[in-house]
């Protein structure tokens, strides 16, 4: 098992998308990285050299990853929430930030549906059925 920036990779992985198993690194920044050290991205974890992994190591210390980039975006949000943004005031009430639409869908924002309307009707009916058996 092969240690990237504090996470455990599997030795059987291609280091291509081993890298992608790090927080903070995608598919483009992966292949970005391999490209500038000059390593394959064929070749898989077990097989690739120590000098190699700390090149890798190295070259990733220049990107926020794993809890730091979690707690830049942590703090980019709360600074948003501070200044009273729109997009802060979206964050705390928990909506959609980007422009979505919430009359319809934003069901995983806004959680499950909510009937309202249908109980008026129904205690309606109750009362207009108690006024005709009057």
């Amino acid at each position: 098992m092969a240690r990237i920036s504090g996470i455990e990779l599997n030795d059987n992985l291609r280091i291509d998308y081993a890298l992608t198993r790090v927080k903070g690194i995608g598919w483009a920044l992966s292949k970005k990285i391999l490209e500038d050290l000059k390593v394959d991205s064929s070749v898989r974890l077990k097989d690739i050299k120590p000098e190699d992994l700390n090149k890798i190591n190295s070259k990733m210390e220049e990107y926020p990853t794993e809890g730091e980039l979690v707690r830049r975006v942590r703090s980019d949000i709360s600074r948003l929430q501070a200044i009273g943004s729109y997009k802060g005031l979206r964050h705390s009430r928990g909506l959609p930030v980007r422009g979505q639409r919430t009359k319809t869908n934003a069901r995983t924002k806004r959680g499950k549906r909510k009937t309202v309307g249908a109980f008026k009707k129904e205690e309606l009916a109750k009362q207009k059925q108690a006024q005709k058996d009057k």
